[in-house]
């Protein structure tokens, strides 16, 4: 059976080289063959050959020094309610809680969306100690009255909420306080399964390139919520530096192979604008 199949292979490329040639079309020849191993080639030096029976995913591609763990949530405010929301985070009982060293979380950033999805705020924090400084950070609020009446007057003002629990990658420099004035871009990418070693093996060499101008903040994968998604956080000054920032990337060795090599990965991206609340300690 199988030894058929391969002869009505075999036969199949010998009549299509015949019809190529009778065509005009080209044929595979030594150096088309040559110039394909070539790529291959140069493909291998960015993949790395990982079997993913033998370690977790986020074994490989998160940092291993520390045991952070990052939860980002996306707040869709009623439109006539957002000015009224951001008061209530401002002067409401967050700022307290996020100073008090009982609380083993840390505000990394607060937004509101500006370009992308319209009365939306997105939140970032930080769980330095992983999965149990999160389940105590949750237990103490649930018992905290403060945050239980916050909790329940936000809860008018808005439309949906969402989350995500995040590892950040080894290669991406830790989120850090920065002062402003900025702007942010979230750029949010939805992979194939099964893509994101590659993802993080190109990312390891592309953010070398993407440096230079100080514009990386962070780079994230999902744990639980959205699986297989990738959020990139960027800095810059304002959106002509981010468009000046963007177009000498593709000036540099590498850029636009990177690209050409991951955008196959990806079956949706999409890129919020956002502008710091005033508590941000990313400014």
């Amino acid at each position: 059976m199988a030894t058929r199949v391969l002869q009505r292979v075999g036969r199949g490329l010998k009549e299509t080289k015949r019809g190529l040639r009778a065509s005009g079309q080209p044929t595979l020849t030594a150096r088309s063959l040559a110039a394909f191993r070539e790529d291959s080639w140069f493909k291998s030096l960015f993949v790395r050959k990982v079997d993913p029976r033998k370690d977790a995913h986020s074994h490989l591609l998160a940092k291993k020094e520390d045991n952070n763990l990052y939860k980002i949530q996306f707040h869709n405010v009623k439109p006539e309610c957002l000015e009224a929301y951001n008061e209530l985070w401002y002067e409401g009982v967050l700022p307290s809680i996020h100073e008090d060293p009982e609380y083993p979380c840390e505000l990394v950033g607060t937004w509101n969306t500006w370009y992308g999805e319209q009365d939306q705020a997105v939140h970032l924090w930080r769980y330095r100690g992983g999965y149990p400084a999160l389940t105590e950070v949750m237990n103490k609020l649930r018992q905290n009255k403060g945050f239980m009446d916050y909790r329940s007057e936000r809860g008018k003002m808005l439309l949906s909420r969402r989350n995500q629990l995040l590892l950040e990658f080894s290669f991406w420099n830790e989120p850090a306080p920065r002062p402003g004035p900025n702007i942010y871009e979230l750029r949010s990418y939805q992979l194939r399964p099964g893509t994101m070693i590659e993802w993080g093996n190109y990312w390891a060499r592309a953010i070398e390139i993407r440096q230079q101008n100080q514009e990386a903040v962070g780079g994230f994968f999902s744990q639980i919520g959205s699986l297989y998604t990738v959020h990139h956080l960027w800095a810059y000054k304002d959106l002509q530096s981010r468009e000046n920032i963007r177009n000498a990337a593709w000036q540099r060795e590498g850029w636009d192979k990177i690209v050409y090599y991951t955008v196959p990965l990806i079956q949706h991206m999409e890129s919020r604008i956002m502008i710091p609340m005033k508590t941000s300690p990313l400014q």
